[in-house]
């Protein structure tokens, strides 16, 4: 029985040191562990509203790129829109000068053509006048080579002829 039941002397020097200790722990020691864990619980809570500040700040930041990245895009697509009137102004001034440029040779071939045509036309009635008195001079050669057929032609000829 006397493991279970302490003595008087082990009870009173127990409690002495324990007074002692709580004594020394709550001058020295309490004090210096409340300030730490105080200067902890601030770092925590100031963490915690760096943290909180900051998510906010990414927030902005995230609505501030979104923002930009609209707006980038807003100004692709206009500039994209200004690309393809430029281009489709691009062509139909192409277009334009291409049929403007086709109406002038078109122009330039038919007033060539039509000279062409009007100089072979010239050449022919020269050509045709030239056979026509060449084919003439012979026949009349043929005819006239005998005197009687000469007379007869001048007799006939001067009947035809209006003296009037």
């Amino acid at each position: 029985m006397d493991l279970v039941t302490p003595g008087i002397g082990m009870i009173f020097w127990s409690t002495l040191f324990f007074l002692i200790l709580l004594f020394v722990l709550g001058k020295f020691a309490w004090p210096a562990i409340l300030t730490a864990v105080k200067a902890r619980n601030e770092s925590i809570r100031f963490a915690l509203d760096a943290a909180d500040r900051a998510k906010e700040e990414m927030a902005e930041l995230q609505a501030d790129n979104q923002k930009i990245l609209n707006e980038a895009k807003a100004e692709r697509d206009l500039m994209l829109k200004e690309a393809k009137l430029m281009k489709e102004e691009l062509i139909a001034d192409a277009r334009e000068k291409a049929s403007e440029e086709a109406k002038k040779l078109i122009s330039n071939a038919r007033e060539a053509i039509q000279a062409e045509k009007d100089a072979a036309i010239n050449d022919m009635k020269t050509q045709m006048a030239t056979l026509s008195v060449d084919i003439a001079e012979k026949i009349l050669r043929v005819k006239l080579d005998d005197s009687k057929a000469q007379k007869d032609l001048v007799d006939k000829l001067v009947g035809e002829a209006d003296l009037n």
